[in-house]
């Protein structure tokens, strides 16, 4: 049921105050006026906060359970750093401010830029990106006005692996590159041979996350580095799986040149539904004319100031400075946790992954059955033509059981796979708890594969027609139709 059919007429929920102030006839242009009242609906306040209060608890969440999304590190988020970030100093602010009248804002600002770069190995940082596609955008940006300004105005090719996400070759796109896929190596790390035949002087840049999308380490990083800038590209680094890496190694110590990472994945900012979230670029120093303004900077009187001077930036990219407040929760989080803790998220995300792993192969294949960092992927396809069960049924089927289902059918170059990121917040018993449920609905879909071809049965909503959905979607609320 929506807000509006809720409504009854001439209920209310506020009153608003009397003022004896003299009233102008204001002229507006007709084309501005309504030709009707708006339809807004008629409730009152506990019609209203019942309502959404009912709304909420239908949503899934990671406050709610299990959230094994992989590439997305859905982990819990304590609650301190959601306080930090509502203090009155921080939300009351404006951007248009006077700088020295926010010297506190830019000053969390500065110091959070200057941790980034601490734990990526980068040397300077824009804070000024929404997100991990629009940082991608932003550091792809930087490569081609780098080649540009060197006058190297050949290389429109950017180079990304089949296991990538698919927000890399959209950006590179976007940006006006060729993308060129290689494919993997048998192994599921980058095939050294199918790279080096890649690479030419056209070549602009290698995408890639390390470790990459099947959870696996690429041990060859830093070959992969001196050939990629032998050739005179640039190596990009996706920092979606970071949070596998925090205060063991440094993308910048790998060879990357260029790193954005997700502060709302790996620094503590609940995400999802498209946003809030926060794409920081960091780069060597030999790329920091090009970044976005302005820059963050600091004087010898430790005053903060917002630096419009570089020349060779690519512009802004953004409005303002970026996502401020989820600066606040990662800056927080970076904070209480310290150097240990960092490093502790890294090897507790790193543990468990493997831990679960090793419980999950005894139900279903491991598709690259190696030691992995913060993810694995598993496969159903043999699952798939002995029963007809499909990995979505499977994922239907875990909501009866309370638990979100992990990325389904990505990488594409898996069938019928689950991606699985359990990250560092989960305990044993969750994770215990999952597997028992995994095995007990591959038992279901051998014995009654019916049962769980139509499930979920437990949710407020049943199975949904996705392709319905997709064709024919319905954005708002008809008026009349019920």
């Amino acid at each position: 049921m929506t807000i509006f059919e809720l409504s009854k007429e001439h209920r209310k929920g506020y009153k608003l105050p009397h003022y004896n102030i003299e009233t102008q006839e204001i002229n507006i242009p007709g084309h501005l006026l309504r030709k009707e009242k708006p339809k807004i609906p008629e409730v009152t306040e506990i019609d209203v906060v019942r309502h959404y209060t009912n709304l909420a608890t239908k949503n899934y969440a990671v406050d709610v359970g299990f959230y094994p999304l992989g590439s997305c590190t859905m982990k819990y988020n304590p609650k301190i750093n959601e306080d930090v970030s509502n203090f009155e100093g921080f939300t009351m602010i404006h951007p248009h401010q006077p700088q020295e009248t926010v010297q506190g804002a830019l000053k969390l600002m500065f110091e959070l830029k200057e941790m980034l770069c601490e734990i990526t190995g980068m040397d300077e940082m824009t804070l000024q990106p929404s997100a991990g596609a629009h940082g991608e955008l932003t550091g792809i940006l930087i490569t081609r006005a780098y080649h540009l300004s060197r006058g190297d105005h050949k290389r429109k090719k950017a180079i990304v692996p089949d296991s990538a996400h698919g927000t890399n070759p959209a950006s590179a796109a976007m940006a006006g590159y060729d993308v060129i896929e290689i494919k993997s190596g048998p192994d599921g790390r980058i095939d050294l041979k199918a790279l080096e035949e890649a690479l030419d002087d056209e070549v602009a840049v290698l995408m890639l996350t390390n470790p990459n999308t099947l959870g696996l380490f690429e041990k060859d990083i830093l070959k992969i580095a001196e050939m990629v800038h032998n050739a005179g590209a640039l190596l990009y680094y996706d920092g979606a799986n970071l949070n596998a890496l925090l205060g063991r190694t440094r993308p910048g110590d790998m060879g990357f040149d260029i790193v954005h990472l997700n502060l709302h994945k790996t620094f503590s900012t609940p995400h999802g539904m498209g946003g809030p979230g926060s794409g920081p670029v960091g780069v060597k120093k030999f790329l920091s004319e090009f970044l976005p303004v302005p820059i963050l900077t600091k004087d010898s009187k430790n005053n903060y100031k917002l630096d419009y001077s570089r020349k060779n930036s690519i512009g802004t990219m953004r409005s303002y400075y970026g996502n401020f407040n989820v600066m606040v929760r990662a800056y927080a989080y970076i904070k209480s946790m310290g150097k240990d803790g960092l490093k502790q998220v890294g090897e507790m995300a790193v543990l468990n992954a493997n831990y679960l792993r090793k419980k999950i192969e005894k139900i279903m294949p491991i598709a690259y059955p190696d030691v992995c960092m913060h993810e694995f992927v598993a496969t159903c396809e043999q699952l798939t033509k002995e029963t007809g069960v499909k990995a979505l049924d499977i994922a239907k089927r875990l909501l009866d059981y309370g638990f979100h289902a992990p990325t389904m059918y990505f990488p594409l170059i898996v069938h019928e796979d689950f991606m699985i990121e359990p990250t560092e917040t989960e305990s044993k018993d969750t994770l215990d708890k999952f597997a028992e449920v995994l095995e007990t609905i591959f038992k279901e879909a051998r014995e009654k594969s019916e049962l769980v071809k139509n499930a979920p049965y437990t949710t407020p909503v049943k199975r949904l027609d996705d392709v319905t959905a997709s064709r024919k979607p319905i954005f708002r609320f008809k008026f009349g139709e019920g």
